[in-house]
């Protein structure tokens, strides 16, 4: 923490940014000419879909989507995505008080806590997770309460022994599956206990959805929504971003309870006008007419995930396959694992040229491992696994 922000309320509750360190080394690596392959940050290095870019320059060409919009999103949008929850998980919703727009799943994380959360109320998470889980509570005032997920079965295990023995009830469970950084998929039966759960102690559920269509080797995540009873206790937030590579258009989705998505409305109607329409609009496009396209992109990742795991077994570094998501969560090799995630990723940096995010970055109960992104193409992947190759036959200890 600087002297210039360290005076601040809300950013003394912030720790330095963990993953800067490795931005920084990869920064000056690049900068004196080496050839870093960074599986680091999360950011899709595909191109949107091209009829998406072809409405938002159609819409941009229409003076009147130059004004403010709507901070909710417009009707149509907000009609699309509901029919999209109705053809893709059998769930019907009204788009005028059961969605919204949010300005990526961020914003509908971060302004939803703002809006429901208050001083010292208990928000449960799995650990490690996102960042924004864990300090998008502490920013709003609440405990963040962090259980340890090494399966989902442990986490409820865990969740249920809270409920039983703690004397502050959850007033938030704020899940995610498939699951940023572990790779953690669940099945509807695990929603159905933890609803059964919520409706039971009066808790509310966020289930942030980002990686809905990000599914492999036949697994199809499903929708918490689909439980039934669940729209009495849970939002689910979904995000264009991973689903249709619209990562920097910013678009997003809270769906389900009314009254939080009255408080998130509310909340954000002080606070903004909405995505600029024509982005809407061109999203409109995306969800009615680029359901092939995101399956074009799951197998893309799909054939990268592939790439990786071969190649890092190939190397000497056995790792499990995920279902979902766009990464890989690999624990530390053996003889690295004194180290500490961070020090592990600096030296794979250093050596192999290979950037990949530190688990300690994600929160104490990440430490140990480190998270592969796949977004460099599968010949750059079996060139990072080369890399990774040499650079573990060459160690034969850390401090060699």
């Amino acid at each position: 923490m600087t002297e210039e922000t360290d005076e601040f309320y809300r950013i003394q509750k912030l720790p330095p940014y963990v993953f800067s360190v490795i931005n920084e080394m990869r920064a000056r690596a690049r900068a004196a000419q080496m050839d870093v392959i960074d599986l680091g940050m999360g950011n899709p290095d595909g191109a949107t879909p091209r009829v998406i870019v072809n409405k938002l320059v159609e819409a941009a060409r229409n003076a009147k989507n130059h004004r403010y919009s709507q901070s909710r999103g417009i009707p149509r949008l907000r009609e699309e995505i509901t029919r999209r929850y109705e053809a893709n998980y059998g769930v019907r919703l009204d788009p005028d008080q059961e969605a919204i727009v949010t300005i990526g799943a961020k914003d509908a994380l971060a302004h939803l806590l703002f809006a429901t959360i208050g001083p010292g109320d208990v928000v449960v998470s799995p650990n490690p997770a996102y960042p924004i889980h864990q300090y998008g509570v502490i920013m709003a005032e609440g405990h963040a309460c962090m259980l340890p997920m090494p399966d989902a079965a442990t986490f409820l295990s865990r969740l249920k022994d809270l409920y039983r023995t703690s004397a502050r009830k959850p007033k938030m469970l704020l899940i995610s599956f498939p699951h940023n950084p572990t790779t953690t998929c669940v099945d509807l039966d695990f929603f159905r206990e933890i609803v059964a759960l919520a409706r039971e102690h009066g808790t509310m559920v966020v289930h942030d959805f980002a990686y809905a269509d990000l599914c492999f080797d036949g697994y199809h995540a499903p929708s918490i929504l689909q439980v039934e009873g669940a729209s009495e206790v849970a939002v689910e937030i979904f995000s264009m971003s991973k689903s249709y590579n619209m990562a920097g258009w910013r678009v997003g989705f809270c769906l389900g309870n009314r009254k939080m998505i009255a408080a998130l409305a509310r909340i954000k109607s002080y606070l903004d006008y909405g995505v600029f329409q024509p982005i809407q609009i061109a999203s409109i496009i995306a969800l009615r007419e680029c359901e092939e396209d995101t399956r074009k992109i799951c197998a893309i990742y799909q054939k990268r995930r592939d790439a990786l795991i071969t190649g890092l077994r190939r190397a000497g570094w056995p790792v499990e396959a995920p279902r979902g998501t766009m990464f890989v969560w690999a624990p530390a090799p053996e003889p690295f694992r004194a180290l500490g995630s961070l020090e592990f990723a600096k030296l794979m940096l250093e050596r192999a040229l290979v950037a990949v995010s530190p688990g300690i970055g994600f929160g104490p109960m990440g430490e140990g491992h480190v998270r592969f992104a796949l977004v460099e193409n599968e010949q750059r992947i079996r060139q990072a696994t080369r890399s990774i190759g040499q650079f573990l036959k060459q160690t034969v200890s850390p401090a060699a």
